[in-house]
């Protein structure tokens, strides 16, 4: 905290840049914390290298340079790109707010980063890990099952699966109410075994005679850790795929890669994974075509 007062004192305008991504944003805490680093690292090197106390001074070379002094500490180009993109926002806020008359990030671009694309399991392994795994009986193997169904059948984010409440389903309509990031909702339609998987695990709950609050609770009660979430899916992934990523993302991108493998509206798989953009959304298209060559030349005579 001290060192985010100091940031603001040298820059007050930073202050009312983290509050808009704070309160008008609505961004996470661990992005707010981030962005706060990388203003403050900005700013250091300015002051450092150009003995420069306003960074609303600094001009298109000093970033650039910024950005040599990066690459030149061995960053990736994607982590490198995460810093220019916090600094630019910050500068076009301040432009905004006509405390600047020219943008010194206006003509930077980001790095070239090779193109990753998302990590998914194929069908047969999610049929088999839904349909052929046993897990164990009764409150502990309902928890760990509705957790890896409605990730999968849902495309949930790991922390909204984890803050979904009892009074966000309505499985009457065969719907879920998520709140996604940005504060953004939107309304998911479920598939009937979901439905069915999660009225079982709401009666087994209310059996056990956990309160009506959080769908993925602890044993005892009370929202499950992130900690915790993450080991239970890593653990059931590790029986159905090799790959080292095996985290609860791995599923969202399954559910995204499955629906346009299927034919499904790249606007409409957009909205179900809450992106704010169809640009995020349509690296599942790649995935898709990526899997198609590699379908070809496998089988194809001439592939």
């Amino acid at each position: 905290m001290a060192a985010m007062d100091t940031l603001f004192s040298v820059c007050p305008s930073a202050a009312a840049y983290i509050s808009h991504l704070r309160f008008e944003k609505r961004y996470s805490r661990h992005t707010l914390i981030a962005y706060e680093e990388d203003l403050r690292q900005f700013f250091q090197y300015l002051s450092g290298q150009y003995e420069m106390p306003n960074a609303l001074q600094a001009k298109p070379l000093h970033i650039r340079s910024w950005l040599a002094e990066l690459s030149g500490l061995g960053l990736k180009a994607r982590s490198v790109n995460r810093k220019l993109s916090c600094v630019r926002s910050f500068f076009a806020f301040v432009r905004r707010n006509g405390d600047l008359l020219r943008d010194p990030c206006r003509d930077i671009r980001l790095l070239k980063v090779p193109r990753r694309l998302p990590v998914q399991v194929e069908e047969r392994g999610m049929r088999r890990l839904l349909e052929d795994i046993i897990f164990p009986e009764g409150l502990t193997g309902s928890t760990e099952r509705t957790m890896l169904e409605v990730l999968y059948g849902a495309g949930l984010r790991i922390s909204e699966l984890l803050q979904l409440q009892v009074r966000d389903l309505d499985l009457r309509s065969a719907t879920l109410r998520v709140m996604g990031k940005g504060g953004k909702e939107r309304v998911i339609p479920l598939g009937p075994p979901l439905v069915a998987q999660l009225q079982a695990h709401l009666d087994l709950q209310t059996s056990a005679g956990l309160p009506v609050g959080h769908v993925i609770q602890r044993p005892a009660g009370g929202p499950m850790h992130p900690r915790t979430a993450y080991a239970i899916v890593r653990r059931y992934l590790s029986l159905v795929t090799t790959s080292e990523k095996r985290g609860p993302h791995v599923l969202r991108h399954s559910f995204a890669t499955h629906l346009t493998d299927r034919g499904a509206d790249i606007g409409a798989v957009r909205e179900l994974l809450g992106h704010s953009s169809l640009a995020a959304t349509q690296i599942y298209t790649h995935n898709s075509i990526a899997r198609l060559l590699e379908a070809h030349r496998k089988a194809h005579p001439k592939g």
